[in-house]
Parts: structure tokens; sequence; C-alpha cells
């Protein structure tokens, strides 16, 4: 479904045809750019934008079928590239990620979005904007979308870190010590930050190429070498996405090994006060199961004070227990 198809000349949209012929034809007529966006578009209907761009089959593909991770390549007539945007829902606390292929060439733009995660059209409102950045061409397009992308990383990234200090506040709490629930919302929150790592991880690389300090430090075709600055500055806010990220997935481990190593001295705690309830209950049990064997001659049968003196003895034997066991913290 195609949502937008705009020609941009000098920075300003144009208006054009709906045709993408004439507005590709347009676009290289007046030295600007044709910028198309699709959602979730289906074969039939991508077949005339590969026809229209020469999109590599490969890339369409991908396209179409989305669930790829994020990753740059280079064709001879045009730049793919993926994205993962995500969202943060509050009201359950998850992060879920969308999909966004951009196609670049040398007078198009072409943008696939998978899911409900992709900021492009607060991307088109923001450029179309600033002329002077959205005159730069396909080039301005892509770092605006990536920079979006990775901005919102950052926010994702604290929502995270304030449910992880709600969770850590509830594990390390003194009279409570975590519910039954709590290692569930542990795991839980540590496969949020999995499918958050799994959107920002695999970006480093495309965007360290796109900065030009990827692999041999060569230049990203269609992506001119003024736009570098640009990148690097989107590279080096994905490193603070990617090191609040590993800090989480540390925090989470450390909290579940917390939370763990706490259920495990409380049951200690709870078998050493079953034992010690256990133990002062043996002792009046041997007593009376050595009375109670029924035999004629046995110390003290006979004998008028033999009933109280054994219930002394026991509760003697029951308040000694108990202080021994008190002082030593069974109880």
């Amino acid at each position: 479904m195609i949502m937008d198809c705009a020609v941009y000349r000098h920075g300003h949209r144009t208006k054009g045809s709906g045709d993408l012929s004439d507005a590709l034809d347009a676009a290289r007529a007046a030295g600007g750019f044709v910028w198309i966006g699709l959602h979730e578009p289906s074969e039939g209907e991508f077949d005339l934008v590969t026809q229209e761009f020469g999109l590599h089959p490969l890339a369409v593909e991908d396209a179409l079928k989305a669930h790829q991770r994020p990753k740059l390549e280079v064709y001879d007539d045009s730049l793919f590239m993926v994205l993962k945007p995500v969202v943060y829902e509050p009201e359950s606390d998850t992060v879920s990620a969308g999909e966004v292929m951009v196609f670049v060439g040398e007078n198009f733009v072409v943008t696939v979005r998978h899911g409900d995660g992709a900021p492009l059209a607060a991307v088109r409102h923001r450029l179309e904007k600033e002329p002077d950045m959205l005159d730069k061409g396909p080039t301005a397009v892509l770092y605006a979308i990536a920079d979006a992308t990775v901005d919102h990383y950052l926010e994702v990234a604290t929502e995270l870190q304030t449910d992880l200090d709600e969770l850590e506040a509830e594990v390390f709490r003194p009279e409570v010590g975590g519910s039954r629930n709590t290692a569930s919302r542990i795991y839980t929150f540590k496969r949020q930050v999995l499918e958050f790592r799994r959107a920002t991880g695999p970006l480093a690389l495309p965007l360290a190429r796109l900065a030009g300090s990827g692999p041999l430090g060569t230049s990203v075709p269609f992506v001119h070498d003024e736009s570098r600055p640009f990148f690097r500055d989107v590279n080096d806010h994905l490193t603070r996405v990617s090191e609040s990220v590993e800090a989480l997935d540390r925090l989470v481990s450390d909290i579940l090994s917390a939370h763990l190593a706490q259920m495990s001295v409380r049951q200690n705690d709870d078998m050493r006060k079953i034992s010690a309830w256990a133990a002062m209950a043996a002792v009046p049990t041997m007593i009376a199961g050595i009375y109670g064997m029924n035999f004629d001659h046995m110390p003290e049968l006979h004998w008028v004070w033999s009933y109280p003196a054994v219930i002394v003895v026991m509760a003697a034997l029951e308040v000694l227990l108990y202080g021994l066991f008190k002082r030593r913290g069974w109880l």
C-alpha cells in the first residue's frame, strides 16, 4: 500500500503525478528525487516499484518477507538498508519491534514499513520543514530515518531502566523480598531486553559503514562524503544505546541471581525452623513412647509422682531446646 509519493526539488516538495514513472522522470528532470513510502505492500503492489526503480530481486524479497536483521547491502543501482524501530508499551511493559527497509538510489528513496513502530510520517514532516537538510538528496532521508530510529532507542532504554529500578526495589524490599511472581517478571523483562538488543546490536556495523569507519574506511555508494559526520553522530548515539542495553542485561541477570539466592536463603530458614520444631516434638514423643510400652517392671512406674515428674522433665527439655534454637537463629 503506497502511503505517500512526492517529488522534492531544492529541498521543497513539488506537486507531482501519482504515477511512479512520471514522478521519477520529473525528479530526474528537475535534479531532485522522489520519495515513495509503502506500508506492508503485497508482491503485486511492489512489482511496479521494482520495475520502475530497478531494485535488486534479493533486496525486494527481503523487503516483502520482512523479519530481517538490521543490515546494509550495496547493489549496482541502489543501496538497501534494514532498520528495526522499537515501541515500548507502558500498559504491558513490553517492547515490540517493527521493520523499515530503505532503498536509496541516485534520484529516489523507497521506504517499506512493517509493523506500527516506524516513525516515517514524523520524519517526512520534519524534513519538509528543513529544506536545507532535504536539499542534500536521498542521503538526507536515510540519515533522518536512522537518526529518528536511534533517538527513539534512547527513550525506550530510559523506560526500561525505570522498570528495572522498580523490579530491583521489589526484589530487595526487606519485608517482602519479592513475591512468587517476581522470578517470572524478571524472566519476562530479560526477554524484553533481548528483543531490544536484537534491534540495536546488528545496526552498529551498517552505521559504521555509512560513517566511513567500517571495513577499510571505504565510502558507501549513493551516500555523499559530506554526510559522514551526521552518520557518525547517529553511530555515537547507538553506542550509548548499546551500552545501556548491556548494562540492563547485566543488572537484570544480577537481580535474578540475587532473587534466587534470597529464595534459597528463605527456604533454608524455613527448613531450619521445621527441623527445630521437629526436634522439639521428638523429645516428648520419645519419652511418651518409652513410658507407653506397658511393661510391668519399669523404674518409677508405680511411683506416685512419676507422671508429674515426666511432664516437668518434658517441659524443661522443651524450654532448653527452644532457647538453644532461638540463640542460633533457627526460630
